[in-house]
């Protein structure tokens, strides 16, 4: 008998996570929302990219990512889009006058059954100064495109710790998943 032909056995079910068991493996999972996240790559009319910094807990340190969230977390009728619309404005200020969705997949297929899209932001629009909702303590930084990578390396060095899908999210920016131009 293989480990997905076991039952699954909860081993924790806490407010935003679940511990299962099935066979030999243990996963997490969540337990509001649609257990599915967007990350969202944006790009000011000025050719800035736009990360965020926050504390992460389970890192025990600061970090720099690309806009994010869960959706369906707080809003049921929650998709992929409209949850990359509402956290780029909560997070950074900016408001998209399009989003489109590139590519889902896992986030750590071997620890959680989280999944996570890649949306593409476009035609932005400054509208306030972001930062997150009450409970975050959110940095919003507008880097050169040019110079992001240089300046990721720089966070880096410095002791931040970066997401690596920051570095899909820079090659996405003008590419589609699957190498094509990305289209204006």
């Amino acid at each position: 008998m293989n480990d997905y032909d076991e039952t699954p056995e909860i081993l924790y079910d806490g407010q935003w996570l679940r511990m299962i068991r099935r066979g030999r493996w243990e996963y997490a999972e969540r337990t509001h929302g649609k257990g599915m996240a967007v990350i969202i790559i944006a790009v000011t009319p000025d050719d800035c990219v736009l990360f965020v910094e926050q504390y992460r807990v389970p890192l025990g340190a600061r970090t720099i990512e690309m806009p994010a969230g869960l959706v369906g977390d707080d809003h049921a009728d929650d998709t992929l889009a409209s949850a990359a619309h509402r956290e780029l404005v909560e997070e950074t200020g900016w408001e998209p006058g399009r989003v489109d969705v590139l590519l889902t997949g896992p986030t750590s297929s071997g620890m959680s059954s989280e999944r996570i899209a890649f949306v593409r932001a476009l035609e932005l629009t400054q509208v306030g100064e972001g930062g997150g909702t009450d409970s975050e303590d959110i940095t919003v930084h507008k880097v050169p495109r040019e110079q992001a990578p240089a300046w990721l390396m720089e966070k880096q060095r410095e002791g931040f710790e970066l997401d690596l899908k920051l570095w899909a999210g820079l090659w996405m920016i003008d590419r589609n998943p699957d190498g094509s131009p990305a289209r204006p």
